[in-house]
């Protein structure tokens, strides 16, 4: 068993039109680990605990089969095509993090993080995350879930430049349905990535589609781009762009387009991290706008 933690001190900023209230801010997270072999297999758990032990935030129960993978139930921790949401290189947070809307983050990522068993395996530099929900995503301690919603699948295939024979280079693509409900038809989710790094330099763009399982629904398609640079080891930088184009099927189509700046600054333990990030015609509502702009100073434990 193993115990790690961290503590952040934020400053957060919002655009005019909003109420900040009290800008300062502190989030504290700990995190329990442990492991051990049951009947041959290696059998691990995590827990991570944010801000206080009321709750627990997220969850992982694991057990590694050799060459077979990994299975996993996961209440939190990420998987499937989940993580694969948005792989634009940022020198601290994503360019849609702090923003309102109820997209502004990553289109992708069907089954959630909650009520679902998960498998991985690597085969050659190429990994396969692949996730599975039946019914509601709520998290729930035991029991059946009582949130309302249906089942769903991902996954995720990701893969580095040993695997592409092109050092430097990652490259991943994704693909998931979701049934909003037993009457309605699935959501479909996919994902396409690739990023590119010489030197000090990271560049990397990603395409993703939401097709609606309704005709009432609104598809949307996403392209983004973002470039990082590490100054040196402690210091670091980047920007990106996004576009998010809303298909509406009565009214008139809307894209959205975003851009952020991010830097970071690593001190042994101890790191300071800010973004600056607006968006135009947010989530598809023309004209309306949106900014942020957030420092933090972090220690971990």
């Amino acid at each position: 068993m193993s115990v790690s933690g961290a503590t952040m001190l934020t400053y957060t900023s919002e655009d005019g039109s909003e109420v900040t209230g009290n800008p300062f801010g502190m989030k504290t997270n700990i995190g329990f680990t442990a492991s051990g072999e049951v009947n041959g297999y290696t059998v691990s758990y995590m827990q991570t605990v944010a801000d206080q032990f009321a709750g627990m935030s997220s969850a992982r129960l694991s057990v590694d089969m050799g060459d077979m993978g990994t299975v996993a139930f996961d209440q939190g921790s990420g998987s499937g095509l989940g993580t694969i949401d948005d792989k634009t290189p940022t020198a601290a947070e994503e360019i849609w993090d702090g923003l309102d809307g109820v997209t502004t983050g990553g289109l992708v990522g069907n089954t959630g993080a909650s009520g679902v068993f998960n498998y991985v395996n690597s085969f050659n530099g190429t990994t396969l995350n692949a996730a599975v929900r039946s019914g509601s995503g709520t998290k729930n301690a035991d029991g059946a879930s009582s949130g309302a919603g249906g089942s769903a699948w991902d996954f995720a295939i990701t893969t580095d430049g040993s695997s592409m024979g092109v050092d430097g280079m990652t490259a991943g693509v994704g693909y998931g349905e979701n049934e909003e409900s037993d009457t309605s038809g699935s959501d479909k989710d996919s994902t396409v990535f690739a990023n590119y790094a010489v030197g000090p330099v990271t560049f990397g763009a990603q395409f993703s589609n939401l097709e609606k399982g309704t005709t009432a629904g609104t598809d949307e398609q996403a392209i983004a781009w973002g470039i990082a640079v590490n100054i040196n080891e402690s210091l670091s930088v980047s920007y990106g762009e996004r576009e998010v184009e809303y298909d509406k099927p009565t009214l008139a189509d809307v894209t959205e387009k975003g851009e952020g700046v991010a830097v970071a600054y690593t001190m042994g333990s101890m790191k300071i991290a800010g973004n600056m990030n607006e968006v135009s015609d947010n989530d598809g509502t023309a004209g309306s706008t949106d900014s942020m702009t957030d420092i933090a100073l972090s220690f971990a434990f």
